[in-house]
């Protein structure tokens, strides 16, 4: 408890932290009211307003088919921030499993796992799951699949360093002592103690995410129209950058800042769990 509190208070004391944990707050907000607080129906056709200009009905205008670009920005909000989150939280899990297995058994197993994850690491991400959503097809399930499969690795490598180095302490002799099995001693005694580094690496990997699934949608890979997701939008408002740049410009800063907010309250999580890093830094 008393360590909890101590980190609350660092992140307190981080004005970049604070200031991206009350943006993806104030976006979970958006998130969870956007059906009532999204003016217009997002998807909703208009011809008569096609491509208007911010005014006073339409804060941040109108797209070439008259749909509320306001309203299609809040709810992209839903379809971006979740895509990420259900990624992030597949990654984790899977990362963490094949990780801990990797780290605690070792030998063959060890080999196996670490070689599948250098195979996976010699390819950039985006570009791998650039191919998997390709050969999967179009859809939001696939680009949520092609990504999960490339991004566990980093999250398994991570796990598996910390394990090696917690198996070997005095606790997990006394707990193996005390006849306890090898699934117990993981779960209970080995991943509390190599978590942190986890959270701290999602944190990050969430504005990544979001920035390789606007891109996958910006390529036709991911939400098909009339989706409102903040890449597609992108996608839509290309052919208009010119005459009506509105349609890019509102959900490109929303991909902006939501990625700088977690970039922030990620860069200030791992300087409250691990203060030696920041001073390296600061040195």
């Amino acid at each position: 408890m008393r360590e909890m509190m101590s980190i609350v208070q660092h992140l307190k004391e981080d004005k970049l932290a604070v200031t991206g944990a009350m943006i993806i707050l104030s976006l979970t907000i958006i998130v969870i009211l956007a059906p009532h607080i999204a003016p217009y129906d997002p998807i909703k056709l208009d011809l008569e307003n096609r491509l208007s200009s911010p005014d006073r009905n339409h804060l941040m205008g109108t797209d070439n088919l008259g749909r509320d670009v306001l309203s299609r920005t809040i709810c992209g909000a839903r379809f971006s921030l979740g895509m990420a989150t259900v990624v992030v939280v597949i990654v984790m899990l899977l990362g963490i499993a094949m990780g801990t297995t990797a780290g605690y058994f070792g030998g063959v197993i060890d080999g196996i796992i670490m070689r599948l994850v250098d195979v996976l690491l010699a390819f950039p991400n985006i570009i791998l799951a650039l191919v998997i959503a390709g050969i999967l097809g179009p859809s939001l399930t696939n680009v949520m699949i092609a990504l999960a499969v490339v991004w566990w690795v980093g999250y398994a490598r991570i796990i598996r360093g910390s394990v090696l180095s917690v198996k070997e302490k005095e606790f997990i002799e006394a707990a193996r002592a005390m006849g306890c099995t090898d699934s117990y001693i993981a779960i209970r005694h080995i991943l509390p103690n190599v978590l942190s580094p986890v959270i701290v690496l999602a944190t990050l990997d969430m504005g990544h995410i979001i920035l390789s699934i606007a891109a996958l949608s910006f390529l036709g890979l991911g939400a098909q129209p009339p989706i409102p997701e903040w890449g597609t939008m992108l996608n839509e408002g290309r052919p208009f950058m010119e005459t009506a740049p509105h349609l890019m410009i509102f959900p490109g800063l929303m991909i902006m800042v939501t990625v700088l907010a977690f970039n922030f309250l990620g860069d200030g999580l791992r300087d409250a769990l691990d203060p030696r890093m920041k001073e390296d830094a600061i040195k």
